[in-house]
């Protein structure tokens, strides 16, 4: 192998820690029942999480994928849930890791589906009501988000008066490790597809909805943060006030040990339903240069690239 192309082996070894930083929601529990999402761009089974195809975040509030993630596809099934249900999401990394990032908040909206069961809701113009936010912990120096890195879930409680029907949940982490440029917040928004029951009446009035993309620009506070890496950090959420009915809710926002939290079993088929249930001088171009050139312009899965790294170096040997 020449000098350039191990220069270059080692410039994309360094980049992958990056592409396995991108993640997805692989689990989410109701009420201890666990429901598993697929994994993106992989052939889906029925699952009430909608499956994006890409592992990489969203990026910049007018991306339209900024509504259920990366070319979100409607999920099979929806899964019945109470008022104060407690739900918990669990997410991994693209190469299905812990999940890596530790700055940013945590965000849970709802959407009623409209005029159809959410297997078949298309949510393009979704009216999305905030029912929770999590940010830092006591001290304002530790994100709740580091829980999930060390392999917790976040912890979400339904709005106890939400009125019954069919909802989207929009469970959304927002990374921020590069929020102190324009345009360089990560949004990784997943959507699953619930049945609430009971007789309850609470509705979101029209001013705390908002559509995705929409609901965000790229210069909101939160977004764009060139203060993030200050501390203690001062930090103000994006987006609308929790909704009314929801602010009441108290409820751990993630749990720091994985092993106190339920135990992964398969999905009983009457929860869910389907149909409405430096060297380098004599290179062309510098190793670092054309490995970041590599990833940024296909920010794909680990295997994609570690594909494409293996038939770099088998060219270049």
């Amino acid at each position: 192998m020449s000098y350039c192309s191990y220069q270059f082996s080692l410039a994309i070894l360094a980049l992958l820690p990056l592409v396995s930083g991108h993640g997805y929601v692989a689990q989410v529990a109701i009420d201890g029942t666990d429901y598993y999402g697929n994994v993106p761009n992989a052939d889906p089974v029925p699952s009430i999480v909608r499956q994006i195809n890409d592992v990489a975040p969203v990026k910049g509030a007018s991306n339209p994928y900024l509504n259920c993630g990366q070319d979100a596809q409607l999920a099979s099934l929806v899964a019945n849930a109470n008022p104060s249900s407690q739900l918990q999401f669990w997410w991994k990394g693209g190469d299905g890791s812990n999940w890596p990032h530790n700055i940013g908040p945590i965000m849970t909206y709802m959407a009623q589906c409209v005029n159809t069961t959410c297997d078949q809701y298309n949510s393009t113009n979704a009216e999305w009501f905030k029912i929770e936010e999590t940010g830092l912990q006591p001290g304002n120096m530790v994100w709740y988000q580091q829980n999930i890195m060390n392999g917790g879930p976040a912890n979400v409680t339904l709005p106890p008066t939400l009125a019954p029907g069919q909802y989207l949940i929009r469970h959304e982490i927002i990374a921020l490790h590069l929020a102190n440029e324009m345009g360089g917040a990560e949004f990784y928004p997943s959507c699953t597809q619930v049945n609430i029951q009971g007789d309850q009446s609470a509705v979101a009035p029209a001013s705390d909805e908002v559509t995705f993309p929409g609901g965000y620009s790229d210069n909101d506070p939160g977004i764009y943060d060139p203060t993030i890496f200050d501390t203690p950090v001062q930090y103000t959420f994006p987006g609308p006030a929790v909704v009314p009915f929801a602010a009441a809710n108290t409820s751990s926002p993630t749990s720091s040990n994985p092993s106190s939290t339920t135990t992964s079993t398969p999905v009983p088929s009457s929860t869910a339903s389907a149909s409405g249930s430096g060297g380098g001088v004599q290179c062309q171009v510098s190793t670092a240069q054309t490995a970041f050139s590599m990833y940024a312009r296909q920010p794909r899965s680990v295997s994609r690239v570690m594909r494409r790294w293996w038939e770099s170096l088998t060219s270049l040997s």
